[in-house]
């Protein structure tokens, strides 16, 4: 594999592939950009050279596989053109991603590489998303020409762009739901792993879609802790079968379920219904001041009827022409009845102050909602999204897709996501998030979860504090840069609020999972790290594969290898290239993916299917042979390099 990059995307990538990936890599980046310290310089390349090899993870060897399969090459280029690509070895390479910042520049490195290497996988970094179609379509095209029979419509043999901010905004959205960014896209779908305490006796855990595994030790954090595989302790049963879970006593399960809201019982907020509610054109107050006038004519008319012995509609009647001060002066009638009109003309003066400020608020409500709108009185449970940019725009449409109510707050009025949100018919507030009072006017201390998302990370830090001295229970998301600072982040806050949920993100961080996948071919969907091990989710074509085809549920299982989870229903013409995308041009579509599938169903060659795999099982599932070189304990390459937080 091959990386080429001039930001922490780059390296982060490098580092998933061969920690979780378990893949050989190269990575060309700038020097001056790269923190790693120089190894040595290798010649090759005028004014560029091999930063050296990174050494192995303390307390590990190369042992039981070649020693290029656990080191990361690293190649000093400032400019990914010809003679450095193929100094990188693009032309032998199974992949190929081109991360940098710079649109331009990943595309004139593409071009190069597909010439080098028709049969390359590429995998390029582009915001630009019709771009990015057209990009596809044309290198794919000049593989065909280069060498016809390539097959592109396999998915190791393709061109995949993507967005950092698309690959980051799943993640993200799952933050502020359900607190946790280990999460895997299936064809729209957001499906998380969560740990189940161990059951009592006589009692059964809530397995979800599927038990993914048998935790080693329980955690509060099943997607990122190591767990406890002291001497006597067993490690973590990856994808067991129903008698294991059965007989398993004392120990998590790890269960796979969809992203949902996690407070389906609160009313749901219409914040994108077409007509206004009442309580958005009129305050409370207001509301208060017009019940106590209809009070006031009410009685009234009562009085008028009781005194005068009139026809109650005729007394009412009577009573409005006095309040409005057209009726006749009440001279020479009743003392009650000039009472009575007296009464009913103080009235209507009251009445007409809330009857201005009833215009008034009315105007300025339809002033507003034909530009953006503001939160709707009474709102609760919802999520306040920080800064409508590039990662915000796409946050904001996720969050929309699974029905989240959300608030936004931006300081630009030019932002690129207001568009997206007067679409949407979002509530959006335009100030500065460290100003005072815009906050309490998103709601803040209502809300159910702060997402900050801005560009700048004093911005969101600052949010993120004042939010919780409003709310000191708030669960609070916030996008950082860096990865040692959002660590050095959320540990600050873990400490400071220990009874509040608080996640720190890269984007880098994020994002970096989504673009291993691609590199890994378009079938792979995502990985979840359990403990120290990892498992891989797939979209596999049936036909083909003997361990799938003509094969019911229960016979395709096979336990601790794979297994399969949900079935495309989409026609083969309809279906998706990529499970793992979600395209713009269909935000709302539904998923075609069935989950729950009846253990006697036969697999035939058209379908496909979604499945979880450890590392060896899918390779031996797809006939790659052994690839993985095994670990010194014996437990064999499913096992991560280092623990993942």
């Amino acid at each position: 594999m091959v990386v080429c990059g001039d930001d922490g995307l780059a390296r982060r990538l490098a580092s998933e592939l061969r920690e979780v990936y378990k893949e050989r890599v190269t990575l060309v980046a700038p020097a001056a950009r790269d923190t790693r310290p120089s190894v040595g310089r290798a010649s090759g390349v005028p004014g560029r050279g091999l930063l050296g090899r990174v050494p192995l993870p303390r307390g590990r060897t190369a042992s039981g596989g070649p020693p290029a399969e656990r080191e990361l090459q690293i190649l000093d280029a400032a400019e990914p053109d010809e003679e450095v690509l193929a100094a990188a070895g693009v032309a032998g390479a199974a992949a190929l991603a081109l991360v940098y910042e710079d649109d331009d520049t990943n595309l004139r490195a593409a071009l190069v590489a597909r010439r080098l290497n028709p049969r390359l996988r590429l995998v390029i970094r582009l915001y630009n998303r019709k771009l990015g179609q057209h990009l596809e379509e044309l290198l794919d095209q000049a593989a065909m020409v280069a060498e016809p029979g390539i097959d592109l419509r396999e998915p190791d043999s393709s061109t995949t762009v993507l967005s950092d901010a698309d690959t980051a905004a799943p993640a993200l959205a799952a933050s502020a739901v359900a607190g946790t960014s280990k999460v895997v896209q299936a064809d729209g779908l957001l499906l998380r792993a969560v740990e189940r305490t161990p059951p009592g006796r006589g009692e059964v855990a809530d397995p979800g879609l599927c038990t993914l595994a048998l935790l080693s030790a329980t955690t509060s954090d099943p997607a990122g802790a190591e767990g406890a595989e002291s001497s006597g302790d067993r490690g973590p049963q990856l994808l067991p079968d129903d008698r294991a879970v059965a007989a398993a006593t004392g120990r998590g399960i790890l269960a796979l379920e969809t992203v949902t809201h996690t407070d389906p019982t609160r009313r749901r907020q219409r914040l994108g219904a077409g007509a206004l509610p009442v309580a958005s054109l009129f305050s409370r107050r207001l509301r208060w001041s017009m019940a106590g006038m209809v009070a006031a004519v009410a009685a009234l008319a009562v009085a008028s009827w009781v005194t005068t012995g009139d026809h109650p509609l005729h007394a009412a009647y009577i009573t409005l022409l006095d309040i409005f001060a057209i009726n006749d002066p009440a001279v020479g009638d009743p003392t009650q009845r000039q009472v009575l009109q007296i009464l009913a003309g103080f009235v209507g003066l009251l009445l007409l102050p809330v009857l201005v400020a009833a215009a008034l608020e009315a105007l300025g409500a339809f002033r507003t909602a034909t530009v953006l709108r503001r939160p709707p009185r009474g709102l609760s449970g919802h999520v306040v999204l920080l800064g409508l940019g590039k990662i915000g725009t796409r946050v904001l449409a996720r969050l929309r897709e699974l029905q989240i109510p959300v608030v936004c707050v931006e300081s630009d009025p030019q932002a690129r996501g207001l568009a997206l949100a007067r679409t949407l018919r979002v509530p959006v507030i335009i100030g500065d998030v460290t100003d005072e009072g815009v906050l309490e006017s998103a709601r803040v201390h209502r809300a159910h979860s702060l997402l900050a998302l801005t560009s700048s990370d004093t911005t969101n830090l600052e949010a993120a504090l004042y939010a919780r001295t409003v709310k000191p229970n708030l669960r609070a998301v916030l996008r950082l840069y860096e990865d040692d600072f959002a660590t050095a982040v959320y540990r600050t806050l873990r400490a400071a609020h220990p009874a509040a949920l608080t996640r720190s993100r890269s984007v880098t961080h994020l994002a970096a999972p989504a673009f291993a996948g691609a590199m890994m071919g378009r079938q792979i969907l995502g990985a979840i790290p359990v403990e120290r091990r990892v498992l891989l989710f797939a979209a596999v074509d049936v036909a083909g594969h003997p361990h799938l085809e003509g094969r019911t549920i229960t016979e395709s299982f096979r336990p601790g290898a794979w297994r399969v989870l949900a079935l495309d229903t989409a026609s083969p013409e309809d279906r998706r290239p990529d499970l793992a995308s979600a395209p713009a041009e269909e935000p709302a579509r539904q998923s075609g993916l069935v989950w729950g599938l009846h253990p006697g169903y036969v697999l035939k060659p058209e379908d496909r299917v979604v499945l979880a795999a450890t590392r060896r099982g899918l390779a031996e599932l797809l006939g790659r042979g052994e690839t993985v070189p095994r670990r010194l304990d014996g437990r064999g390459g499913d096992d991560l390099a280092r623990p993942q937080g």
